[in-house]
């Protein structure tokens, strides 16, 4: 599995932490930044090279971490086939993946304690979609989704 993860200044300390559990649990790695907790940057920035590798299958899932983990997720959701959200417990984690196909997950670096994260982002990683009934409305989505982009141009 290949997981693209990317912050802005508030979260380069979770996701240097992040990294590391990724890593060891035998996942790639795409990094593509903040570098710096000191020097401010914008979200969006981030999260639009993640939602790009996600939406094109460069990489399988995304990890993105801000303030609030929001406006990443508004971000990573503007790109086509991605599935973004803030989750800030296993429960959610693993219930996202299981039921909405979760691909790109959101987190806050300033409303959680480091620590609390690591298991979120493991429960996303290891839990898998189920399909079945849930597909029909994945499939919907999609759906919609090509719908709009008939309708005006989307990115890619």
């Amino acid at each position: 599995m290949k997981i693209a993860i990317g912050s802005d200044h508030h979260g380069v300390a979770f996701k240097q932490k992040a990294t590391v559990l990724l890593q060891s649990l035998g996942i790639d790695v795409v990094d593509v930044g903040a570098h710096s907790a000191t020097e401010p940057c914008d979200y969006p920035d981030s999260a639009k090279q993640v939602g790009h590798l996600v939406s094109t299958g460069i990489a399988d899932r995304g990890l993105l971490i801000c303030g609030s983990g929001v406006g990443m997720a508004i971000t990573a959701n503007k790109f086509p086939k991605v599935r973004a959200a803030v989750c800030d417990s296993v429960d959610l984690a693993r219930l996202t993946r299981q039921h909405n196909g979760l691909n790109v997950l959101c987190l806050s670096g300033n409303q959680w304690k480091q620590q609390d994260l690591l298991p979120v982002v493991q429960a996303f990683v290891e839990t898998e979609f189920e399909g079945g009934r849930h597909q029909r409305r994945i499939d919907k989505i999609a759906e919609i989704e090509s719908e709009v982009c008939a309708a005006r141009p989307c990115a890619e």
